[in-house]
């Protein structure tokens, strides 16, 4: 019997390494054969065969014609049953490569990290993403959203994809990602050069303008003198570092701040830190967020779609206005005092996650959503009988 087969598409390979093992795994073990399809060179585990395509970014680049027309030969080469497309571009080339595929029975699916289209988001994105999202909606069997926001946007704007649904975002492994007792967090410190009294802020993020680690930085500056021994510890890499960098050093905030530059150990580095602050002016449903949450963090992050979804005010962190830096400070220096408090949000935002988020529930909520269309299938072989 030949088995049926599913294509995953993305732009950038390293989405379904970072985000969606668990989900090939489980069709693996339900006897398919998976592929997937995207820009890069990275092996996958649970995958049969991998196409390395030229997806970019950027609409406007010329690549994405070439994209197109390999993933449509692809497509058309191969008997997949369900297509599922992640990541804008990737959703886009995807969606349109799929289309005579799809008249012939073919499932595509598409899930929606975030509408670039978003309350507060710049006018060109309306202009530029919101249209496009609306007419691939004709191509989509299933559009799945992640927060609450875009799932009601897109049935208010009458998305005409077959069904829209919503499911918690990607989910987190709170077997990985937990808290620590207070021994092992003080070696963890040592280990990676800090004090028992520091009080570690953390914050995941490509620094770019989005995620407006200046924010932060101004944050310091207002309690630097009323906590003394707060450290900000910002992962990641991007064009806007060095202006942080700069912007750290007048402030006189600079022996506060590390730039800890790209990591592959943040699962090391959350359950010895205090609390984690969140800059970003818009949001998805962020994992950086429910990462912390699941290591026992509380949270402080700036009003928006994702971390208004994960945040409840006084029960496992706060959501402030996004240029108040005055706010982000007042919430730090409380924490700061009250061990009490700061101990009891974080025990609250894991039960959080646990409750809603974990990787158990998500991939329960999202086979049932592919169970679903593999009913259907069966149901259409057993009449063509």
């Amino acid at each position: 019997m030949v088995a049926n087969k599913v294509l995953f598409c993305a732009t950038v390979d390293y989405h379904f390494k970072a985000f969606h093992l668990p989900i090939l795994k489980w069709f693996k073990e339900k006897g398919w054969e998976v592929h997937v399809a995207a820009s890069g060179d990275m092996e996958i585990q649970y995958v049969d065969k991998k196409f390395n395509i030229p997806i970019q970014r950027s609409p406007f680049n010329y690549k994405n014609l070439a994209a197109y027309e390999e993933l449509k030969l692809i497509i058309n080469e191969n008997d997949y049953q369900i297509i599922h497309c992640h990541t804008p571009m990737g959703g886009v080339i995807t969606r349109l490569a799929a289309k005579q595929t799809r008249k012939n029975g073919t499932k595509v699916l598409y899930t929606a990290h975030g509408f670039h289209f978003c309350k507060g988001a710049p006018l060109m994105n309306w202009l530029l993403y919101y249209p496009i999202e609306k007419m691939l909606a004709r191509y989509t069997d299933c559009l799945i959203t992640i927060n609450e926001e875009d799932y009601h946007r897109a049935i208010t704007h009458r998305f005409m994809s077959k069904e829209v649904e919503h499911v918690n975002g990607v989910g987190v492994d709170t077997e990985r990602f937990k808290p620590i007792n207070e021994v092992d967090k003080l070696k963890r410190r040592v280990k990676f050069g800090y004090n028992k009294d520091d009080f570690l802020l953390f914050y995941a993020a490509e620094f770019n303008k989005n995620k407006n680690q200046q924010l932060l930085i101004r944050t310091l500056a207002k309690i630097k003198e009323t906590v003394p021994h707060a450290k900000l510890l910002l992962a990641g890499e991007g064009v806007l570092q060095k202006s942080c960098r700069k912007l750290a050093t007048e402030l006189g905030v600079e022996n506060m701040v590390d730039f800890l530059g790209y990591r592959t150990d943040i699962v090391d580095i959350l359950p010895m830190c205090d609390i984690a602050v969140a800059s970003s002016l818009r949001e998805g449903l962020p994992v950086n967020i429910m990462e912390a949450m699941a290591c026992g963090l509380p949270v402080i992050a700036t009003k928006n779609r994702g971390h208004n979804e994960l945040i409840v005010d006084q029960y496992n962190g706060w959501t402030i206005d996004p240029v108040k830096t005055y706010d982000m400070a007042d919430k730090i220096i409380l924490l700061a005092n009250e061990n009490l408090l700061l101990t009891n949000l974080g025990k609250n935002g894991r039960d959080r996650i646990e409750e809603i988020y974990s990787l158990k529930i998500i991939v329960i909520e999202k086979s049932h959503l592919y169970e679903r269309f593999m009913e259907e299938m069966e149901g259409k072989r057993w009449m063509a009988q």
